[in-house]
């Protein structure tokens, strides 16, 4: 899927301990999500930007990739290696 990690690329990523992190509402997180991804709501992202490391990357996964795009993108800006997964089944770890 054009404009999404390559899968190969996440699965290393992940091996080297990038953070994967869900910008999805809660309800969609209840709904489902990958396993070793953390929520975090795009809607706060910004107030919670704290607690995303600097050191490490970090892949961004929602419903479609739109959000998580937006996200990897800003968060691009603010200094972070991040990466835009796509949507949440995109995660190569789940079965």
């Amino acid at each position: 899927m054009a404009g999404f990690l390559d899968q190969m690329e996440a699965l290393r990523l992940l091996d080297q301990g990038a953070l994967l992190v869900d910008v999805r509402t809660q309800g969609e997180w209840d709904e489902g999500h990958g396993p070793d991804s953390i929520l975090l709501p795009l809607d706060q992202l910004e107030a919670r930007l704290g607690e995303l490391p600097k050191d490490k990357p970090i892949l961004l996964c929602c419903r479609s990739g739109a959000r998580s795009g937006n996200a990897a993108g800003w968060l691009n800006q603010q200094g972070y290696q991040a990466h835009n997964l796509g949507p949440w089944q995109r995660n190569p770890r789940c079965t």
